[in-house]
């Protein structure tokens, strides 16, 4: 009860007979818009970035294994602020990394949509990789050894045989992802600030909303609440037990 009452007082004091022309407003739809597509391009930086590093955890023994996989699990402990300040340290304009970008290729990362493209990314990654790599685990080698007999490349065996064994470890790391990075709060407040109609997602207007139009903030958060919904409909066949 104490986990299911706050979801049914928030559908309960939804406003649901202006819910349709609250959604229509033009800074509900930028922040609405904006999260879908940042959501969207970070999911498809982790799925670029943490196949491959799933790949070389499960597959590829290197002294330190342990270490690394430590550390790229870090984001799903780190609270979201510290992320977004190691961010800032690292890609701000005076950051270890940043600072080059701006000078060398005029490139600024904080407070731009592209922030917080980067920041969900940095929060979200984790859950691709240990999904991937679970899956990459559980998969049978000896479709892998059978092609390698055959003479098919690493890249070919890669492409034809591990991916399509994986994949459904793949499509739930992805839909995992991509729910992650569109609740992101910390981490994007932190790195890309809260302007609207350039970082201002979701979450970020739900923060907002609640300091000036309260009624705004509810359906923001509905919405949101019925992603999630959505996301564990998607990923139901991993939580059910599908054995006889």
């Amino acid at each position: 009860m104490f986990l299911v009452l706050p979801l049914a007082g928030l559908l309960v004091r939804a406003p649901w007979s202006t819910l349709g022309t609250r959604l229509a407003q033009g800074e509900v739809l930028d922040a609405l818009r904006l999260s879908l597509l940042t959501a969207t391009l970070a999911t498809g930086l982790c799925v670029l970035f943490g196949v491959p590093l799933a790949w070389t955890l499960a597959r590829v023994p290197f002294p330190g294994v342990g270490v690394v996989r430590a550390l790229v699990t870090v984001p799903l402990v780190l609270p979201p602020v510290v992320g977004g300040v190691a961010l800032l340290l690292v890609l701000g304009r005076r950051g270890l990394v940043g600072e080059w970008l701006d000078s060398a290729f005029g490139i600024t990362l904080p407070f731009t949509t592209a922030g917080v493209v980067l920041a969900e990314a940095f929060v979200a990654m984790p859950f691709l990789v240990i999904s991937v790599e679970g899956a990459l685990r559980a998969a049978d080698l000896r479709y892998e050894e059978a092609a390698a007999t055959l003479g098919a490349g690493r890249w070919t065996i890669f492409r034809r045989v591990t991916l399509p064994l994986v994949a459904p470890g793949v499509a739930a790391g992805a839909v995992l992802c991509w729910a992650r990075a569109l609740g992101e709060f910390g981490a994007t407040i932190t790195f890309a600030g809260n302007f609207p109609g350039r970082t201002q997602t979701m979450p970020l207007a739900v923060y907002l909303a609640l300091e000036t139009d309260p009624q705004a903030a509810i359906v923001l958060s509905v919405v949101l609440l019925a992603v999630s919904v959505v996301v564990l409909a998607a990923l139901r066949g991993r939580w059910l037990d599908t054995t006889s």
